[in-house]
This record gives structure tokens, C-alpha cells and sequence, in this order.
């Protein structure tokens, strides 16, 4: 009898053969096993990452965020590019930055930015730290927050280094300068910050810490994961505020800043995160009598999908 071979597109493979293999049914799982030492020594059960890939980010992001600053009287726009006038040199302000500024600036206005440098900088980013480390004291799990720390410290330096780039490229006129005589505004402290404004660093910084470690705690399911976004979205929105209120920046400035903070810090970890799929294939082997043609006894070779993706 001849042997014959059926290629089955949809089904698989048909093969015909002697009666003795018939009636056997194999079901295995086609998913090969882990190869030993191929993953990192701690397994997280929440999240992806790769030390060496997570940790020249930072360091080279961290790295370059630092040079610009010390290099910022080089870099930085010596004189504005985004000025806030028209051509015959009036106010063309916007409406809404003008009655923010008009509304929140008063007084001295360097209280309120030393006291933004103590939120930004201070506040955000150790109750940040200290609600991730409580959390996992609760848990016993310490590696756990060193991978928290990780992912929010790679989600939060890339946040200012795009804010970075963007601060140099636009070269807006802060507000205190903007109202500054023309042969003042070279004149004022650190005037090579002058044409910085837009869009604040400060709050890009505290809204992508507080988002990004709000984050982590939602999907890990902290039980402080509410406390961690009570405390740290306030002191991110009371950081912007005063800015504004320190004649430091203009309200699409931290409204940028809100937005695009918040949003590098959501995005870093969701695409960090393991989706969970119930789905497999599994080889099928089975076989049966009058398959093929001319009913010959015969095996089908096969793939079986089980589950679903999400």
C-alpha cells in the first residue's frame, strides 16, 4: 500500500500508516521550559525588567540631565525664542497665562520658590520612597522594592530629560523676565535661566514620581497604593502652584508639565508590567480509521490553541 502525506492547512498534517499506531491520542504542551540562567536571579511577579538595559538608562539619562545644567550658559537660549510680544514689542500674552500670574503672584515671590524646591525635591520624593519600602516591609518582600525604585527612578529620569530638550528647544521667556526693561533682563541672577520657562521642571518631576509610584502601587495592589496617590498627586499640583505663584512659570508651563510628567510616569510602568495570558498550543497527535483518501487507517498531526490572549 502506498503511503500517502496530506498537508492540512487549517487541521494539520495526515500521514498515512499501519494500524498498529492507531487509536493513540498524545497531548502535550508545546512551551519549552525555561532555560536555566536565562532570567534575572529575582523573578518579580508584577513586572519585566532588564538590569542591563534598565540601568544605563538611568545612568546615561541621569548623566545627561546633569551636564545640560552645568552647561546651561553655554547651551541655554541666550535670548528668547518664545517671547510673549508682537512684533512692534507689546504684551501678546495670553489671556489665561495673564490672569493665572495676576491671580497667584504676590508678595516676595522667592518664598514660594524655595518652598516648591522643598516639595519638588524633597516631600514628593521621600514619601514616595518611604510608602514603597512600607509597603514592602508589610509584604517581606525587600527585592521588591528595590525593583519599585528601579522602574520609577528609569520612568521619572526619562520624564525630565524630555523636558529637558524641550525647555532648550522652545527658549520661553519666564514671567519675571518677561515684565523686566530689555537692558535689565541680562542683568538678573542666573540669567542664562532666563528663556527656560516653558515647561516646568518641577512639576514634570513631581507628577511623574507620584504617578509613576502610584502606579507600581495600583498594580502590585498595595494596600497604601490609595495613600500613595492621596499624598503624592496634592504635593504634585501644590508644586506647580507655586511655581506660578514664584513668577518661575506661566500656567501652560505646569499644565504641560502635569500632563506630560503624569504621562511618562503611567506609561513607563504599564509597559513594564507582565500581562498575564491564559492562552497555550499544545502539538496534537492523535489518530483514527478512514482518514485520508480512500478511508485508510491514519494519524493527524496537529496544532491545538487553548485560552485566549488579553
Amino acid at each position: 500500500m502506498k503511503h500517502l502525506i496530506e498537508f492540512i492547512l487549517a487541521g494539520g498534517l495526515c500521514v498515512d500508516s499501519p494500524s498498529a499506531l492507531a487509536d493513540s491520542v498524545r497531548l502535550e504542551p508545546a512551551s519549552a521550559s525555561p532555560v536555566r540562567g536565562a532570567t534575572s536571579a529575582y523573578e518579580d511577579p508584577d513586572f519585566r525588567y532588564d538590569l542591563r538595559i534598565e540601568l544605563p538608562i538611568i545612568g546615561v539619562g541621569l548623566g545627561g540631565w546633569i551636564a545640560t545644567e552645568l552647561t546651561k550658559p553655554q547651551l541655554g537660549p541666550q535670548t528668547c525664542r518664545w517671547c510673549d510680544r508682537a512684533p512692534d514689542g507689546s504684551d501678546s500674552l495670553n489671556p489665561i497665562d495673564a490672569g493665572v500670574r495676576r491671580l497667584l503672584v504676590s508678595g516676595n515671590p522667592a518664598v514660594p520658590d524655595q518652598i516648591s524646591n522643598v516639595t519638588g525635591f524633597g516631600l514628593i520624593p521621600l514619601s514616595m520612597i518611604g510608602l514603597s519600602a512600607i509597603a514592602n516591609h508589610q509584604q517581606g518582600k525587600t527585592k521588591q522594592a528595590l525593583i519599585d525604585l528601579l522602574l520609577v527612578a528609569e520612568a521619572t529620569v526619562l520624564a525630565v530629560d524630555l523636558n529637558q530638550l524641550v525647555k532648550f528647544a522652545a527658549g520661553r521667556e519666564r514671567p519675571f523676565v518677561h515684565v523686566l526693561p530689555e537692558l535689565e533682563k541680562p542683568l538678573v541672577a542666573n540669567a542664562a535661566d532666563n528663556n527656560l520657562s516653558f515647561y516646568s521642571g518641577h512639576t514634570t518631576l513631581s507628577f511623574a514620581l507620584a504617578t509613576s509610584m502610584g502606579t507600581v502601587a495600583s498594580l502590585r495592589r498595595y494596600r497604601l497604593a490609595p495613600l500613595v496617590w492621596a499624598i503624592g498627586i496634592p504635593l504634585a499640583t501644590l508644586t506647580g502652584i507655586l511655581r506660578i505663584s514664584a513668577d518661575r512659570h506661566y500656567f501652560t508651563d505646569v499644565l504641560t508639565g502635569a500632563v506630560l510628567g503624569s504621562g511618562m510616569g503611567f506609561l513607563g510602568q504599564w509597559l513594564h508590567r507582565k500581562t498575564k495570558s491564559h492562552a497555550a498550543i499544545y502539538p496534537l497527535v492523535t489518530s483514527s480509521r478512514s482518514v485520508g483518501l480512500g478511508g485508510q487507517d491514519g494519524i493527524t498531526v496537529g496544532l491545538l490553541w487553548s485560552g485566549a490572549i488579553r
